[in-house]
């Protein structure tokens, strides 16, 4: 699916392609601020969290050059993400906005889903295509798409909310497209590409793997999320909300899931990266509203991230027009 996006998109030419990937950024930064919203509600102040989350984007990526500059890579990462997460989105915003305050007496707010009322029009038709986008994009999101919507489905049997019709459609389409992506031929001869090993050191090389990419790749983003999740739960005692929960797990299984691939590049964190941000989107919000002095620490630690990222991106331009040897 995605290499048939990528010839499209060269078909029209390279300068076609810089420009869109360009604006696919502040694309999928306007989806994460959107799937933070189910957690929020409403958000306020649109533009800046839309260039908080493109900041963070850039900032946080382990390989920027190979998930967004390169086109390929652009394609598998940077714009199949915004379909993996709208998907998200539709399944999330069934989930009831509930937010706990530090004030006694509070009332928690329940008030269906968080971003609007009723169906999203036409959503059993399009939940297909999009479910089949999400599944068949990468060998660690797809099935993470699949398992969060059964999770979704199982909160809301349990709560005794009703089950949309589209739902289990959507999750069987995205299980369809996840089966199509990980059969592809082009991962056998991926994997063939592998030396044999014993099976003690190839279990040593997937830890090791799992645990370059944690400690290594996403470090920036675990202690970002760490604090945020330190402040808010600790200090502000806004609790986890059920979107927030699911975002999490989600995190954690396309992180988990990559144990079964004999390879885990640095651009294979971009998913989780992204749901990762969504919940410090999420978090930061709460914050804020709690504790409007929280806002100007926070907007600098963003710009912080923000500024790491124009650092790499000045470097590289810097050594391609060759001002630096």
């Amino acid at each position: 699916m995605t290499h048939g996006l990528l010839q499209m998109i060269l078909l029209c030419g390279e300068i076609f392609a810089d420009i869109l990937n360009t604006i696919f950024v502040f694309v999928l930064s306007a989806v994460i601020s959107l799937t933070a919203s189910t957690a929020t509600g409403k958000i306020k102040n649109i533009p800046a969290f839309i260039l908080t989350g493109a900041g963070l984007v850039i900032g946080l990526n382990a390989n920027w050059k190979m998930s967004m500059f390169w086109e390929a890579g652009a394609v598998n990462y940077l714009y199949i993400t915004v379909f993996i997460l709208l998907f998200i989105f539709c399944y999330l915003r069934e989930i009831p906005s509930s937010q706990d305050s530090t004030s006694p007496g509070s009332q928690t707010q329940d008030s269906g889903p968080a971003c609007s009322t009723g169906i999203l029009p036409g959503i059993t038709f399009w939940i297909i295509p999009l479910s089949v986008l999400a599944g068949w994009s990468n060998e660690n999101m797809g099935p993470t798409c699949f398992i969060i919507s059964i999770l979704v489905m199982l909160k809301l049997k349990k709560s005794g909310r009703r089950i949309r019709a589209w739902m289990p459609l959507g999750s069987a389409f995205s299980l369809a497209g996840s089966v199509m992506c990980i059969i592809a031929p082009g991962n056998f001869v991926r994997s063939a590409t592998i030396p044999e090993r014993g099976v003690l050191w190839n279990a040593f090389l997937r830890c090791y793997y799992e645990l370059t990419a944690a400690f290594r790749f996403q470090i920036t983003t675990l202690v970002l999320l760490a604090a945020i999740l330190v402040i808010s739960i600790t200090f502000c005692r806004i609790k986890l909300s059920d979107h927030e929960k699911i975002l999490l797990l989600g995190a954690l299984l396309s992180w988990g899931a990559m144990i079964l691939s004999p390879h885990y590049p640095d651009r294979a964190t971009f998913g989780t990266m992204c749901l990762m941000i969504v919940v410090i989107i999420s978090r930061s919000i709460l914050v804020v509203r709690q504790k409007k002095e929280a806002a100007l620490p926070l907007f600098l630690c963003m710009l912080i991230i923000w500024g790491a990222g124009m650092y790499n991106l000045g470097e590289f331009l810097a050594i391609s027009l060759g001002w630096i040897v």
